[in-house]
């Protein structure tokens, strides 16, 4: 039951000791950030959810939002804003005009891990926070993963094996209960540098999920 879940963790939880103590340590050095786990982005009328790793040090952790201030959110917001699941301007700041339209997005794990890089133990234990975001989304359709963590995590969220649903990039997995997941790489500066995303790449999964949820 969804009441029996909670989609976002509070500002300090303290489930994870590693990640309470480096949050502790930015709060120190940077007062001003965020830094917090960050809450989901987006209509709780969303038909589509997009799940990312982590927040990112200066990005999400500074700013306080999903993807804000740093290159992956560059990528991310202007690809739904092209595909028409955003509308306003993205200016990398919580006070901009972007909305979003149909989704929300969210990450597989709310606090920023150092050297971005979370634990199996911490992305596990931030799972409970994915399960209940997704169980308090009433027209929740589909899922995009970006990348293999996320995909991991939403699969093991729906209480399903890894194995039945490989992840691949631009993949589509149908689940038991209806809702479909999406596969991408990560919009991050590394996959995107490397050539192992393009703009292109990227903008056709957002296309191909727009046009099976039929959004307008």
């Amino acid at each position: 039951m969804a009441d029996d879940l909670t989609p976002e963790p509070p500002r300090d939880c303290q489930i994870c000791e590693r990640l309470v103590a480096y949050r502790q340590d930015n709060r120190a050095e940077h007062p001003e950030w965020f830094n917090a786990p960050v809450p989901s982005f987006g209509p709780e009328d969303a038909q589509l959810l997009v799940v990312g790793l982590a927040p990112g040090l200066q990005g999400a952790n500074r700013t306080g939002r999903p993807f804000t201030g740093d290159y992956a959110g560059e990528l991310l917001y202007q690809t739904l804003l092209e595909t028409g699941m955003a509308k306003g301007e993205y200016e990398a700041d919580p006070e901009d005009s972007l909305r979003l339209k149909s989704c929300m997005i969210t990450n597989a794990v709310r606090c920023v891990p150092p050297e971005n890089k979370p634990t199996g133990a911490e992305i596990k234990a931030c799972r409970q926070f994915l399960r209940g975001r997704m169980a308090h989304l009433p027209e929740l359709r589909a899922v995009l993963a970006l990348g293999r963590i996320a995909h991991d995590s939403v699969i093991s969220a729906r209480d399903q094996k890894q194995a039945d649903f490989p992840f691949s990039h631009g993949a589509r997995h149908e689940m038991p209960d209806g809702l479909v997941v999406y596969d991408s790489y990560h919009c991050s500066r590394y996959n995107t540098n490397t050539g192992r995303l393009t703009d292109e790449m990227f903008r056709d999964v957002l296309k191909q999920i727009r046009e099976d949820l039929g959004l307008s």
